[in-house]
């Protein structure tokens, strides 16, 4: 029989924030954290902002020195959002729930982009590769988030990466989903994370045309505007811990939402632009709304859209809503864009925005798409242009469509009254 799955913990790192609270208030007052890079250099690069996360210490959320100074950044991101994650829903492998009934499911998209470059510099100045670090193969590679959060927490499950480009940690979060749902496991952590705005990201995105070069950086992303231009790079990570239903109910945990759908299918189109008559990000959408049991006539429904503000894919989101849901119940859905204020996390971009989900679920709040101040006429729908909304919302689906086709729509539920 299949087991429901409830949420019993969320851990967020943006640059809107550096928690959950910070994260959600800040995405309620409309604040966008986009500004100009001054990291490094971009003199020369035509784009100089991103969402960079600012203000973190990873020795405040208990991570060693040694283990800080061993690892790519998206990894030390990952265990930041997963020791808030687990702290939050108070579980703890050993006590009370068994090691091999909890496992890891945390991706990148990329992986180890601050490790790469100065490896490969390594290896130019010395062909004979005798600098390049020891480190390099377990601190790039995109699964070793996953890896070091299972050895924190003696998650003996299931450890896996997905790599699904813009829907990564969407697509973690809904396998996580089916393997408790469908009874592999008790528990799972869930999500992903990604530092891509680095210079070797900046400009390879940049030079295939996908990042806005906006001068503002404040009015710099803007889904389902006339005129938008392109994405805004971002760094961050996202991580949920789902839990059986019973088994949270048991031990009295703090049910945030309880997760009921997950719809994922391939365009099997480009590798870069999403398919234009939006069948089949349209179908990971209605896969979803049926396993959630979504009921046209009461349920009242808040997407966070993938919304990246490139002109295809907001138009082609527009379509896919419109086919998953009719014409006429499109019209009452209420949408946002998030990424308007935090930018593309690319691999921690859809777990962030389930948790935005969740909290819109367990608030009754819409957070605004900002800068909707010239909409597209083909972006007709409802996308909570620039205020957040107060809406009894019941049912939450975030849409993630990255490079490759991948599609994923996740689906959580109002838990009413909240537990507790």
């Amino acid at each position: 029989m299949d087991k429901r799955v409830a949420v019993t913990g969320l851990g967020v790192l943006s640059c809107i924030g550096n928690d959950v609270k910070t994260f959600w208030q800040n995405l309620k007052d409309g604040f966008c954290g986009i500004d100009y890079i001054t990291e490094f250099p971009t003199d020369g690069f035509p784009v100089k902002i991103g969402g960079k996360i600012r203000d973190f210490n990873p020795e405040d959320f208990g991570m060693p020195a040694p283990f800080i100074r061993k690892q790519a950044a998206f990894t030390v991101y990952a265990m930041a959002s997963a020791i808030q994650a687990m702290q939050d829903s108070g579980l703890w492998s050993g006590e009370n729930i068994a090691p091999e009934d909890i496992g890891t499911i945390i991706s990148s998209g990329v992986g180890g982009f601050d490790v790469i470059i100065p490896n490969i510099k390594s290896l130019f100045d010395d062909p004979t590769g005798k600098w390049v670090s020891p480190l390099f193969i377990p601190t790039m590679i995109a699964n070793m988030a996953a890896g070091q959060v299972a050895i924190r927490f003696d998650a003996r499950n299931a450890c896996l990466s997905i790599n699904t480009a813009c829907a990564t940690s969407s697509h973690s979060i809904g396998e996580a989903y089916r393997a408790i749902k469908h009874g592999y496991a008790k528990a799972m952590i869930a999500g992903g994370a990604e530092q891509a705005a680095v210079p070797l990201g900046l400009a390879g995105f940049a030079n295939c045309k996908a990042l806005t070069t906006a001068p503002d950086p404040k009015h710099a992303c803007l889904p389902f505007n006339k005129d938008r231009a392109g994405f805004v790079m971002a760094d961050g990570s996202g991580v949920l811990v789902l839990e059986e239903w019973d088994h949270a109910m048991e031990r009295g945990a703090r049910i945030y939402a309880e997760m009921v759908g997950y719809g994922s299918t391939c365009d099997a189109h480009h590798a870069t632009a999403p398919r234009p008559d939006g069948t089949t990000q349209a179908k990971s959408i209605s896969n979803a709304l049926a396993e959630a049991g979504y009921d046209a006539s009461s349920d009242i429904v808040y997407m966070n859209a993938h919304g990246t503000g490139t002109y295809l894919n907001d138009v082609t989101e527009t379509r896919a809503i419109k086919l998953a849901f009719g014409e006429d119940n499109a019209r009452k859905v209420h949408i946002s864009s998030t990424k308007s204020m935090h930018g593309h996390m690319f691999g921690g971009t859809g777990a962030a925005e389930a948790i935005a989900t969740i909290m819109a679920l367990r608030e009754g709040i819409v957070p605004p798409t900002i800068n909707l101040d010239n909409p597209d006429p083909e972006c007709d729908l409802d996308y909570t242009p620039n205020t957040p909304m107060e809406v009894p919302v019941n049912l939450g689906l975030s849409n993630s469509f990255g490079f490759g086709g991948h599609n994923a729509c996740i689906a959580f539920r109002k838990i009413s009254p909240p537990l507790p």
